[in-house]
């Protein structure tokens, strides 16, 4: 089981650079980074963690940035978001940005892709929230789209491509897609019909849900395996046994958003898990 990390990565921390080298000197597969363009001051969501808000959800650096620093200082370490918020981005735009990650790190990337939780922040994107999940379809479509070896027009609900020349392409045609959220018949459905994978925040439950998500991914016609990636785990000895005997084949480790001392210490800590 490979055992990659993530933090909240801000202004505060560790720069992406000191832990892209440190992750990759001591063994650990990959680095995921979330994403948040701003947080309002002023909501009414509440945030599905608890109140109050922590300090690094309105400080969080852009993952693509961040990554790109971890890509050129490294030759090895996986990179991903967890998660992109893809309905707040110009999906040409984004295509673009996950096409030269991935062109420049060898095939390194993989896009975890997520609905978002707060309602204030999308709206200032112009997300009309009910909508939110058919426009993420959409949106991967389109760039995938994008991503396509011969020219491809994409015509959606909410958005249009030409057919175009649009390089670099990802290495493999297309990076590895994860979808986020909360075990259920529609998410497990979604996953099934638009994604590689899954990524279940703290992988609580898998036990019950891992079942579901493979009859949908029967039911959708999809060969193989759906790749399932538990994230923000806090890690124990038992909870990394049962994944393994769950046959996941990678687990996302929760680190500090620290400086760098206690983000280090911290990696000594996890080492026991390589």
């Amino acid at each position: 089981m490979r055992i990659a990390t993530t933090l909240f990565l801000t202004d505060e921390t560790i720069r992406p650079t000191r832990l892209a080298q440190e992750l990759e000197q001591r063994g650990f597969d990959g680095l995921y980074l979330p994403e948040h363009t701003h947080i309002p001051a002023s909501r009414d969501t509440p945030a599905p963690m608890g109140e109050p808000l922590p300090r690094e959800y309105g400080r969080t650096l852009d993952p693509f940035i961040a990554l790109g620093q971890a890509a050129a200082v490294t030759e090895r370490l996986r990179l991903g978001t967890g998660i992109t918020l893809v309905a707040q981005h110009d999906p040409v735009d984004l295509a673009k940005q996950v096409a030269t990650l991935d062109h420049l790190s060898g095939g390194r990337f993989t896009l975890g892709v997520g609905y978002g939780w707060n309602v204030e922040e999308a709206a200032d994107h112009g997300v009309e929230w009910s909508t939110r999940r058919a426009l993420v379809r959409d949106r991967l479509a389109l760039m995938r789209a994008l991503w396509a070896e011969e020219p491809t027009a994409y015509e959606g609900r909410f958005g249009s491509v030409r057919a175009s020349f649009a390089h670099p392409k990802p290495v493999r045609g297309a990076p590895r897609v994860l979808l986020g959220g909360a075990a259920g018949p529609k998410l497990l459905a979604e996953i099934a019909a638009t994604a590689d994978g899954w990524l279940p925040i703290g992988g609580g439950g898998l036990s019950e849900s891992l079942p579901a998500l493979r009859r949908a991914w029967a039911d959708a016609g999809r060969v193989g395996e759906p790749a399932v990636v538990p994230y923000a785990v806090r890690p124990t000895p038992g909870k990394l046994a049962h994944f393994r005997e769950l046959g996941v084949p990678e687990v996302v480790l929760q680190l500090p958003a620290a400086g760098e001392a206690e983000v280090l210490r911290t990696l000594d800590d996890f080492a026991q898990y390589l």
